[in-house]
C-alpha cells in the first residue's frame, strides 16, 4: 500500500519533531499512543497524540465578543440546560487565547447553560486564533 507524496512528507515532519525528543520519551510516545495523521489542507499533519485535549476553565474567565452575546436565544439556553442536568456536558465549547484573556469561539448555548446552573467552570478546547 503506498502513501500520498503528502502523507510522506507530513510523517516525515512529524518524525523530525519526534526525533528531538529523548530516547525515552520517543520511545513512550511510539509504544503508547495512536500512530495514525490526520492532514488538513493548508496546516500541518497532525498525530494522534497532538490532537487538542478537554480543559476545564472557569466561566467567569471566558470573554464573550459583544456580536456573540447578541445571538443568545433563551428557549435554546433552557433546553442545553436540562440536557446537561440528565446527561452532562457533552460537546467542549472553543475558546482561543487573546493575550491574557480567553475569548469564546463556538459554544455560547452551552456556556450560558452552565452559567444558568449555577456552574464556575465548563469543559472546553483552547484552539489556536487564525
Amino acid at each position: 500500500m503506498s502513501r500520498t507524496p503528502d502523507l510522506d512528507a507530513g510523517a516525515a515532519e512529524l518524525d523530525a519533531r519526534e526525533a528531538k525528543l529523548s530516547e525515552r520519551e520517543a520511545a513512550t510516545a511510539r509504544t503508547a499512543m495512536p500512530r495514525w495523521i490526520l492532514t488538513f489542507p493548508g496546516r500541518p499533519p497532525v498525530r494522534g497524540w497532538d490532537m487538542l485535549k478537554d480543559q476545564v476553565f472557569r466561566i467567569d474567565d471566558i470573554y464573550i465578543p459583544v456580536k456573540r452575546r447578541r445571538t443568545v436565544d433563551p428557549a435554546a439556553v433552557e433546553a442545553i440546560a436540562e440536557s446537561m442536568l440528565e446527561e452532562g456536558q457533552r460537546t467542549p465549547v472553543l475558546l482561543r487565547q487573546d493575550g491574557k484573556r480567553l475569548v469564546l469561539v463556538e459554544g455560547l448555548q452551552r456556556l450560558e447553560a452552565c452559567r444558568s446552573l449555577g456552574e464556575e467552570t465548563i469543559v472546553g478546547i483552547l484552539v489556536r486564533g487564525r
